[in-house]
């Protein structure tokens, strides 16, 4: 992915208000999965007559134009990550919702693999994982 967000949506000839370049921006530098209300106040904090409408417009015009990937990890919120980001996958933390990104060699391999055993040639996935911490954090032992 060598082109920002802003340029791409400009090579597709999508009109690009200054609310909607801050959204772009805001996109760019997440380097985590936001939902549009968290997009909302990180947008608002650089303009502050930013809507939430306005981001929620923003965002499915995005998403119908290909520049954002929507994602559903169960928890009810939907969440954007660039649609060119580099291929990776999801483990998705049951307890916090953190979402942690990684890439598997031997993953990406078995999934080719199956796809090929089953007659295809795989175009694309999406594997998201669901799990909970092997160890919980330790609680503080009351006093006394």
């Amino acid at each position: 992915m060598t082109e920002t967000i802003e340029a791409r949506c400009e090579a597709r000839g999508l009109r690009m208000t200054e609310q909607r370049r801050v959204i772009a921006q805001v996109l760019e530098e997440a380097d985590d999965h936001p939902n549009v209300e968290e997009l909302y106040i990180r947008a608002s904090a650089r303009d502050p007559g930013m809507s939430i409408a306005t981001v929620y417009r923003t965002v499915k015009l995005f998403e119908e134009s290909g520049i954002l990937d929507r994602l559903e990890f169960g928890d009810g919120r939907a969440r954007y990550e660039d649609a060119e980001r580099h291929h990776h996958d999801h483990l998705i933390d049951m307890n916090s919702g953190k979402v942690i990104e990684f890439v598997d060699p031997e993953i990406e391999a078995l999934q080719r693999k199956i796809a090929k055993k089953l007659g295809y040639r795989l175009k694309d996935h999406r594997l998201e994982l669901y799990g909970v911490p092997l160890k919980q954090p330790r609680r503080a032992k009351p006093a006394g």
